[in-house]
Formats: structure tokens, C-alpha cells, sequence
């Protein structure tokens, strides 16, 4: 893995959570996670690590230059055998409102990370694309980012989604080596369905 694949996917899983002033968690209950089953089909078992408090350790803001709140924020981690890994971050905000803002600005920083990291990194080839909005509870948006390094001749692929039910956010992301052709973008819209379904 290339130090700048290593870098993208320690940031890609920070694009997950920024912007938000601490708050008070929900006192109904935590919101619930992905398992490692309904991550998208992949050719060998996906693995889950336990719900995290907190913000990934490895979490950078290449694509999202803010801080990211560990207040009531939590998180798990996924990887598969084949270099392919994915991460759900999720966070109650404080307000409706404040989780409205949070996801508009996750929303920008997603659909500018390609030409972000195109200026961060000469000679890089980064394409960011929007794939729409899932219908589910107050909605979900899908982006993919496709990197390209000519100097050591890989490329990545990154799929990533953000979506919100009341005050509380999750993002999810996927990623391994690949185009975007090679990416299960059926798939991961439904874990992304999947993901905002279980947060209540």
C-alpha cells in the first residue's frame, strides 16, 4: 500500500464526522451499527471490529480541513482479506439544525475531494462523482472518489455515503484497489439504506 493510498484511507474514513459542537447523546438509546454482513458482497468474509467511542485513531481531514468532534461520536471499522476495508462513523448532533449543517458540509467536502487532492498532490489523478439521494428516513447522498497514481501505477477506488435520521448522522465508506467500474455501487447503496435504517 502506497503512502498515499495509506494517507487517503486513514482521511477518507475522517471525511465521516467534523463540524459539530459537542452534544448530548440521544437518552433513548446508542445509535446502532452496520454488521460486517451487510457491508457489500465482496469475494472473501468481511470482518467487523467492535463500536469504537470516539473518531478513528488514523482519522486525518485531507478532503474535510476542520476538526472532527469525538463527542458523542462513535465508530467500527471493517476489512476484508482482499485489501478491501470500510468504515461507519456515526454522531448525534446537538439540534436538528446542527445536523442539517453537518451533513451540507460533509456533502461539499465529498463532491470537492477530487480536485482537493489533485492540488494537494501533483500528479495525482482524482475524480469525484455524486450518485444521487436514497430515500430513507431524512435521506442519504452517495459519492465516489477514483484516484489515480501515475508515479507508482495504482489505482483506488472509495465509495462513501452520508445520511441522517433527526439529529444523528452516520457516514459510511468503502474502498479498495480498482476503477470505478470494479466498485459495488448497487451494493453499497443498499448498506447505506441499511446503515440509516438501523441508527433507530
Amino acid at each position: 500500500m502506497t503512502k498515499f493510498r495509506t494517507t487517503l484511507t486513514a482521511t477518507a474514513a475522517a471525511l465521516g464526522l467534523a463540524a459539530l459542537a459537542a452534544a448530548p447523546a440521544q437518552a433513548a438509546a446508542q445509535p446502532a451499527f452496520l454488521s460486517a454482513a451487510q457491508m457489500p458482497a465482496s469475494s472473501t468474509p468481511w470482518t467487523a471490529t467492535p463500536v469504537f467511542t470516539g473518531v478513528p485513531e488514523n482519522g486525518g481531514a485531507l478532503c474535510a480541513p476542520y476538526k472532527i468532534p469525538a463527542q458523542n461520536t462513535r465508530y467500527r471499522e471493517f476489512t476484508t482479506e482482499l485489501d478491501t476495508n470500510g468504515v461507519q462513523i456515526t454522531t448525534v448532533a446537538r439540534t436538528e439544525a446542527d445536523a442539517v449543517k453537518l451533513v451540507d458540509t460533509l456533502r461539499k467536502a465529498l463532491a470537492g475531494c477530487g480536485p482537493l487532492l489533485e492540488r494537494q498532490n501533483p500528479g495525482l489523478k482524482a475524480v469525484s462523482a455524486y450518485h444521487g439521494k436514497l430515500a430513507v428516513e431524512e435521506g442519504a447522498w452517495v459519492y465516489s472518489l477514483d484516484t489515480a497514481d501515475p508515479q507508482v501505477g495504482n489505482t483506488d477506488i472509495h465509495l462513501f455515503s452520508v445520511g441522517r435520521d433527526g439529529r444523528t448522522v452516520t457516514f459510511v465508506r468503502w474502498g479498495q484497489m480498482g476503477d470505478l467500474k470494479d466498485a459495488p455501487l448497487a451494493g453499497f447503496r443498499t448498506t447505506t439504506k441499511t446503515a440509516v435504517n438501523k441508527l433507530y
